[in-house]
């Protein structure tokens, strides 16, 4: 379901990126609105699906997970639920995305150690379907996953990015 935003919206959304837990009241007072208004947007936003939660922004590297690997894989089609699913049993698999090109997967991996990703990698081998993965390691992360330079864009240019 895709919603419409607004420039109110997009600040809201900006405050919650900030500090998560931020007071409705103070949410309210920092945007100007009242306090319905806030608790009605958020309602909004959350209903829709647009905001789907509020998690912490965890350090992986800062708990001892320095190793962050980009896994493409290679697969036989018809296994890919199922292959989706073993992975989903990883726990350092931190995100997968169904692709186009050579690989049919793109896999995110954390790991303490270079020996720690191999091992890894070596069960991802054995799970059945997958013919082939290529692993580019992470040097450095200069611009970490972000949302709102495009929300806060969108609502001032309400046309294509």
């Amino acid at each position: 379901m895709t919603i419409k935003i607004d420039a109110l919206d997009s600040a809201l959304l900006a405050e919650l990126a900030r500090d998560p837990r931020t007071p409705i009241l103070e949410l309210a007072s920092r945007l100007g609105v009242a306090r319905n208004t806030v608790q009605a947007r958020m309602k909004r936003l959350e209903s829709s699906g647009a905001v789907r939660g509020y998690p912490p922004n965890v350090d992986l590297q800062a708990l001892g997970f320095a190793v962050h690997a980009y896994v493409g894989v290679e697969l036989d089609q018809n296994r890919m639920d199922a292959i989706v699913e073993a992975l989903r049993a990883f726990p350092n698999v931190l995100e997968v995305h169904a692709t186009t090109g050579r690989a049919d997967l793109l896999v995110r991996i954390a790991a303490r150690s270079q020996q720690d990703l191999l091992a890894i990698m070596q069960q991802v081998h054995t799970i059945a379907g997958v013919k082939h993965t290529e692993t580019m390691l992470a040097l450095a992360t200069p611009i970490e996953y972000r949302a709102l330079p495009l929300v806060e864009h969108s609502t001032r240019n309400p046309g294509p990015a």
